[in-house]
């Protein structure tokens, strides 16, 4: 049977391959164009993505070897180096950073996939290869939204990421929402998602928190998973909706909008 890093590491080499072919070619004008990410054009979106699988890897590498993992200073560097490239060069070097990161994490065998630990330097402890590769996936995945829905307006994120991803967008809701945009209104919502399925209870008020299913909601929001996904994390504009997302009672689809306002 597979495990969750297994199925991580399967969905990171499907994505990479997916967005692998649209990058390759890519032209000048194209890098150019705004991204799903507000302030970013592609191939920004390309740097961060190529700069983040340099990070990854190094943390990865250093969790192998017994290294001290990547610090403050290294982690600047890398975005320094990347921010100084041209538009191309965040395209190939995209590519071909990701790719070793890909292979690297293919490389591990069964043994290494159970028992690896890897400091990312920003959780208290390290922690095993499927939660670090799942912050690598949901990186990866809404980003690679943000290159595609460039080219194609109905752009959707990965099947198989959103199935991997859904189940932590709840602990991202701290870092991800501005419950200030509702200016002191208070409610809890009852989820219903589908594809895949599941039920759960969104509270709305100081903070915005997933909680367990309310038997007496102040209202409801129904929607495909991979559109709540995005709309958690600040990817569900007006132009990008799917039919089949609805919202009753005291606040609307738009109120949710400003307040998630993603990353």
């Amino acid at each position: 049977m597979s495990t969750p890093a297994d199925q991580i590491i399967t969905a990171l080499r499907t994505g990479h391959e997916e967005l692998a072919a649209l990058v390759r070619d890519l032209k000048e004008d194209d890098l150019l164009r705004p991204s799903g990410a507000s302030e970013w054009q592609v191939s920004q979106v390309l740097s961060h993505l190529g700069s983040g699988a340099e990070i990854t890897l190094a943390s990865l590498d250093a969790a192998r070897t017994g290294a001290p993992a990547p610090d403050g200073d290294f982690n600047r560097g890398v975005w320094a180096r990347w921010d100084a490239m041209a538009p191309a060069e965040h395209a190939a070097g995209f590519l071909a950073a990701n790719q070793r990161l890909v292979e690297a994490y293919e490389a591990l065998d069964a043994e290494t996939r159970a028992t690896l630990r890897i400091d990312l330097g920003f959780l208290p402890e390290p922690v095993d290869l499927a939660t670090a590769g799942r912050f690598r996936l949901s990186e990866f995945a809404l980003h690679q939204w943000d290159v595609e829905v460039a080219f194609n307006p109905f752009a959707a994120v990965t099947p198989d990421a959103v199935s991997l991803l859904l189940d932590q967008v709840g602990g991202m809701l701290s870092w991800t929402s501005r419950p200030q945009e509702l200016a002191g209104r208070e409610a809890t919502l009852l989820v219903r998602l589908h594809a895949p399925d599941r039920t759960f209870g969104l509270r709305l008020g100081e903070k915005v928190e997933v909680v367990d299913a309310p038997q007496r909601p102040d209202g409801e929001l129904a929607a495909p998973a991979e559109a709540w996904l995005r709309l958690a994390t600040g990817r569900l504009g007006r132009e990008h909706t799917p039919e089949g997302v609805e919202v009753t009672g005291p606040v609307t689809l738009d109120d949710l909008r400003r307040v998630f306002v993603g990353f």
